[in-house]
Protein backbone atom coordinates (compact mmCIF):
# COMPACT_ATOMS: atom_id res chain seq x y z
CA UNK A 1 0.00 0.00 0.00
CA UNK A 2 2.53 2.59 -1.61
CA UNK A 3 1.45 6.53 -2.69
CA UNK A 4 4.18 8.59 -2.98
CA UNK A 5 3.10 12.47 -2.35
CA UNK A 6 4.03 15.68 -1.90
CA UNK A 7 3.49 17.66 1.45
CA UNK A 8 1.20 20.61 1.04
CA UNK A 9 -0.61 23.41 3.45
CA UNK A 10 -2.02 22.17 6.73
CA UNK A 11 -5.18 23.08 8.41
CA UNK A 12 -5.77 21.63 12.02
CA UNK A 13 -8.61 22.67 14.49
CA UNK A 14 -7.20 23.61 17.90
CA UNK A 15 -6.36 20.49 20.07
CA UNK A 16 -7.85 21.72 22.83
CA UNK A 17 -11.27 21.20 21.28
CA UNK A 18 -10.24 17.25 20.68
CA UNK A 19 -8.74 15.58 23.24
CA UNK A 20 -9.69 11.81 24.21
CA UNK A 21 -10.56 10.71 27.12
CA UNK A 22 -7.31 9.29 29.34
CA UNK A 23 -8.12 5.63 28.05
CA UNK A 24 -10.26 4.64 25.34
CA UNK A 25 -10.84 1.19 24.03
CA UNK A 26 -12.75 0.29 20.81
CA UNK A 27 -13.21 -2.80 19.32
CA UNK A 28 -13.96 -3.29 15.58
CA UNK A 29 -15.10 -5.73 12.93
CA UNK A 30 -13.76 -5.70 9.55
CA UNK A 31 -15.29 -7.45 6.94
CA UNK A 32 -14.54 -7.69 3.15
CA UNK A 33 -17.16 -7.00 0.93
CA UNK A 34 -20.09 -7.30 3.19
CA UNK A 35 -19.16 -10.61 4.90
CA UNK A 36 -17.20 -9.95 8.46
CA UNK A 37 -13.41 -11.28 8.62
CA UNK A 38 -12.00 -10.33 11.67
CA UNK A 39 -12.02 -8.77 14.66
CA UNK A 40 -9.72 -6.17 16.09
CA UNK A 41 -9.66 -3.74 19.23
CA UNK A 42 -7.55 -0.20 19.85
CA UNK A 43 -6.53 0.59 23.33
CA UNK A 44 -5.57 4.75 23.51
CA UNK A 45 -4.26 5.82 27.15
CA UNK A 46 -2.64 9.20 27.95
CA UNK A 47 -1.81 12.03 29.97
CA UNK A 48 -2.18 14.76 28.03
CA UNK A 49 1.88 14.75 27.41
CA UNK A 50 2.65 11.04 26.44
CA UNK A 51 0.55 8.02 24.79
CA UNK A 52 0.64 4.80 24.14
CA UNK A 53 -1.73 2.72 21.07
CA UNK A 54 -2.08 -0.77 20.82
CA UNK A 55 -3.77 -2.94 18.30
CA UNK A 56 -4.80 -6.85 18.54
CA UNK A 57 -6.01 -7.72 15.60
CA UNK A 58 -7.76 -11.73 15.04
CA UNK A 59 -9.29 -13.36 12.00
CA UNK A 60 -12.35 -15.69 11.52
CA UNK A 61 -12.35 -18.52 9.59
CA UNK A 62 -10.16 -19.32 7.25
CA UNK A 63 -8.87 -15.78 8.16
CA UNK A 64 -7.99 -17.23 11.58
CA UNK A 65 -5.11 -19.26 9.39
CA UNK A 66 -3.16 -16.81 9.14
CA UNK A 67 -2.51 -15.81 12.79
CA UNK A 68 -2.58 -13.08 14.62
CA UNK A 69 -2.07 -8.75 14.09
CA UNK A 70 -0.34 -7.39 17.52
CA UNK A 71 0.66 -3.68 16.63
CA UNK A 72 2.07 -0.44 19.33
CA UNK A 73 3.06 2.76 18.86
CA UNK A 74 4.24 5.00 21.81
CA UNK A 75 5.27 8.60 21.50
CA UNK A 76 4.43 12.36 22.76
CA UNK A 77 1.03 14.65 22.77
CA UNK A 78 1.50 17.44 21.71
CA UNK A 79 -0.34 20.86 19.80
CA UNK A 80 -0.92 19.43 16.74
CA UNK A 81 -1.13 15.68 17.79
CA UNK A 82 0.47 12.34 18.46
CA UNK A 83 4.42 12.42 17.86
CA UNK A 84 5.23 8.80 17.97
CA UNK A 85 8.72 8.01 19.14
CA UNK A 86 8.23 4.36 18.59
CA UNK A 87 6.01 2.02 16.49
CA UNK A 88 6.23 -2.04 15.99
CA UNK A 89 4.49 -4.03 14.08
CA UNK A 90 4.24 -8.26 15.12
CA UNK A 91 2.30 -10.69 13.21
CA UNK A 92 2.31 -14.65 13.19
CA UNK A 93 5.13 -15.86 10.76
CA UNK A 94 6.58 -12.92 10.21
CA UNK A 95 9.73 -10.63 11.19
CA UNK A 96 8.46 -7.69 13.42
CA UNK A 97 8.45 -4.73 12.13
CA UNK A 98 10.05 -1.71 13.60
CA UNK A 99 10.46 2.48 13.63
CA UNK A 100 12.21 4.53 15.95
CA UNK A 101 11.52 8.08 15.40
CA UNK A 102 14.41 10.97 16.19
CA UNK A 103 13.38 12.57 19.07
CA UNK A 104 15.52 15.85 17.80
CA UNK A 105 13.72 15.57 14.10
CA UNK A 106 11.51 19.19 14.13
CA UNK A 107 9.61 17.92 11.24
CA UNK A 108 5.81 18.73 11.54
CA UNK A 109 3.95 16.05 13.84
CA UNK A 110 1.86 15.27 10.74
CA UNK A 111 5.14 13.97 8.69
CA UNK A 112 6.38 11.67 11.10
CA UNK A 113 3.58 9.52 11.21
CA UNK A 114 2.94 5.32 12.10
CA UNK A 115 0.65 3.20 10.76
CA UNK A 116 -1.99 3.38 13.84
CA UNK A 117 -1.01 6.47 14.76
CA UNK A 118 -2.56 8.00 11.43
CA UNK A 119 -6.68 7.89 12.29
CA UNK A 120 -5.19 9.12 16.22
CA UNK A 121 -4.01 11.92 15.57
CA UNK A 122 -6.61 13.44 13.87
CA UNK A 123 -8.60 12.86 16.84
CA UNK A 124 -6.70 15.17 18.78
CA UNK A 125 -6.32 17.64 16.50
CA UNK A 126 -8.61 17.40 13.75
CA UNK A 127 -8.06 18.72 10.52
CA UNK A 128 -10.35 21.70 8.70
CA UNK A 129 -9.35 21.27 5.26
CA UNK A 130 -6.83 18.99 3.11
CA UNK A 131 -3.15 17.54 5.20
CA UNK A 132 -0.57 15.78 4.18
CA UNK A 133 0.69 13.10 6.11
CA UNK A 134 4.00 10.81 6.01
CA UNK A 135 3.35 7.19 7.74
CA UNK A 136 6.38 4.40 8.41
CA UNK A 137 5.47 1.06 8.81
CA UNK A 138 8.83 -0.41 9.11
CA UNK A 139 9.22 -0.92 5.39
CA UNK A 140 8.42 1.98 3.97
CA UNK A 141 7.55 5.71 4.43
CA UNK A 142 4.74 6.72 2.08
CA UNK A 143 3.26 10.05 1.85
CA UNK A 144 -0.76 10.49 2.10
CA UNK A 145 -3.51 13.07 1.53
CA UNK A 146 -6.18 13.40 3.49
CA UNK A 147 -8.97 16.22 2.81
CA UNK A 148 -12.24 16.73 4.67
CA UNK A 149 -15.40 15.90 2.56
CA UNK A 150 -18.05 17.44 5.59
CA UNK A 151 -20.17 15.67 7.70
CA UNK A 152 -22.87 12.92 7.47
CA UNK A 153 -24.15 10.77 9.51
CA UNK A 154 -22.50 7.47 10.11
CA UNK A 155 -24.18 4.53 11.66
CA UNK A 156 -22.04 1.66 13.33
CA UNK A 157 -23.00 -0.95 15.39
CA UNK A 158 -21.03 1.04 18.53
CA UNK A 159 -23.86 3.72 17.93
CA UNK A 160 -24.65 6.59 15.00
CA UNK A 161 -22.36 9.47 14.65
CA UNK A 162 -21.93 12.91 13.69
CA UNK A 163 -19.20 11.90 11.17
CA UNK A 164 -16.29 14.21 9.69
CA UNK A 165 -15.51 12.26 6.92
CA UNK A 166 -11.83 12.22 5.57
CA UNK A 167 -10.91 11.20 1.84
CA UNK A 168 -7.38 9.81 0.79
CA UNK A 169 -6.55 12.01 -2.57
CA UNK A 170 -5.46 9.10 -4.80
CA UNK A 171 -2.40 9.83 -7.23
CA UNK A 172 -3.53 7.53 -9.77
CA UNK A 173 -6.26 5.90 -11.11
CA UNK A 174 -5.96 2.59 -9.64
CA UNK A 175 -4.89 3.59 -6.02
CA UNK A 176 -6.81 2.25 -3.26
CA UNK A 177 -9.35 4.78 -2.10
CA UNK A 178 -9.52 5.32 1.62
CA UNK A 179 -12.46 7.19 3.77
CA UNK A 180 -12.35 7.90 7.28
CA UNK A 181 -14.90 8.67 9.88
CA UNK A 182 -14.52 10.54 12.80
CA UNK A 183 -17.11 10.81 15.38
CA UNK A 184 -17.37 14.70 15.97
CA UNK A 185 -20.27 14.37 18.44
CA UNK A 186 -17.63 11.57 20.52
CA UNK A 187 -14.28 13.16 20.74
CA UNK A 188 -13.62 12.75 17.79
CA UNK A 189 -12.37 8.92 17.94
CA UNK A 190 -12.19 7.08 14.44
CA UNK A 191 -15.34 4.85 14.51
CA UNK A 192 -15.26 3.46 10.80
CA UNK A 193 -12.46 2.82 7.78
CA UNK A 194 -13.29 1.88 4.32
CA UNK A 195 -10.88 0.75 2.09
CA UNK A 196 -11.74 -0.05 -1.63
CA UNK A 197 -9.13 -1.58 -4.12
CA UNK A 198 -8.72 -0.98 -8.08
CA UNK A 199 -10.29 -4.37 -8.33
CA UNK A 200 -13.45 -3.42 -6.15
CA UNK A 201 -12.84 -5.19 -2.96
CA UNK A 202 -14.18 -3.45 -0.22
CA UNK A 203 -12.61 -3.70 3.28
CA UNK A 204 -14.52 -2.10 5.83
CA UNK A 205 -13.81 -1.49 9.51
CA UNK A 206 -16.50 0.26 11.97
CA UNK A 207 -16.47 0.51 15.57
CA UNK A 208 -18.52 -2.09 17.24
CA UNK A 209 -18.03 -1.02 20.76
CA UNK A 210 -16.29 2.57 22.55
CA UNK A 211 -15.38 2.37 26.07
CA UNK A 212 -14.18 5.75 27.57
CA UNK A 213 -12.28 6.41 31.58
Amino acid sequence: MRNIFFPIALSLAASAAAAPPARVEIDYEISRNGSVIADASHRLEHDAKSYTLAESWKGRGLVALAGDIHRSSRGAVVADGLRPVEFEDRRTRREPRRVAFDPADKAPTLERQDQLSLAWTFAFAPPRGTVSVRVADGKHVTTYTYKVAGRERVKTPAGEFDGLKLVKQKDKPDAKSTEIWLAADRDYLPVRVLIVDKEGTRMDQVATKISLQ
